[in-house]
């Protein structure tokens, strides 16, 4: 029995398809989720097999989030949606599957045949967006959607992954790994647990030891360990 999320804003769509899942007798339904931003939290800690994803959605679009997933940890990929079938024959070498709204029994049979053959990942990158253009968070009990360019620093602990922004001395929970972060975003690495933005720094403070510090334009202090401090002083021109 495959573990899946399924995430679209439909409310009808939604439930019309985890009842189809759950007829079918091969699919635990751990979760469901009406926008990206949740989904994304949902499947960061549950960790499903297979999420069954809408391209269309406000804010965040089925291919925005599929690029804010960590590829180390992702799961099988359904792509759900409206679109007719000849503007998805690009899908076709990249994606897992997708089926067509509404979805027929026939074709999510075919569906559960395919995962149930499929013994190894399939690779998104051709599908994945190079640069994420908003970055979702959560802070005073609403969501954040923040422009890379907002974020002075991140950095990861045991409650997960933050962000502090430029206008706020807030620390934002963040729905995205720092991997992700670093390889979507202008942030760079100076610390195996902090990213900072080059652009906001405005004080490389050296340390005994061979260590330093990052302090940024709004105050914010990220620490930076041997390995990174040589790599910042050739971006910078430090002697």
């Amino acid at each position: 029995m495959f573990k899946a999320i399924v995430i679209d804003d439909e409310a009808y769509a939604r439930e019309e398809l985890i009842e189809l899942l759950n007829e079918s007798g091969e699919f635990e339904i751990i979760a469901d989720c009406s926008n990206a931003i949740t989904g994304l939290q949902k499947v960061n800690c549950l960790k499903p097999d297979v999420i069954f994803l809408d391209i269309q959605m406000p804010q965040i679009s089925g291919l925005e989030m599929l690029s804010m997933l960590d590829p180390d940890t992702m799961p099988q990929v359904v792509f759900v949606t409206a679109y007719d079938e000849y503007a998805l024959k690009a899908f076709e070498d990249n994606a897992f599957d997708y089926i067509l709204k509404p979805v027929e029994t026939s074709r999510l049979n075919k569906t559960i045949e395919r995962l149930k053959a499929t013994l190894k990942p399939v690779d998104y990158r051709p599908m994945m967006h190079h640069h994420l253009e908003l970055i979702p968070c959560a802070g005073f009990n609403r969501f954040l959607l923040l422009k890379p360019q907002e974020i002075e620093m991140a950095y990861s602990d045991q409650s997960g992954v933050h962000v502090v922004s430029d206008n706020s001395d807030a620390h934002h929970s963040c729905s995205l790994s720092l991997k992700v972060l670093e390889e979507k975003t202008d942030l760079i690495r100076c610390h195996r647990q902090y990213l900072v933005n080059p652009s906001t720094i405005r004080e490389i403070k050296l340390l005994d030891n061979g260590l330093a510090e990052i302090i940024t334009t709004n105050g914010a202090v990220a620490p930076v360990s041997r390995r990174f401090l040589k790599e910042l002083k050739e971006r910078f021109s430090l002697s």
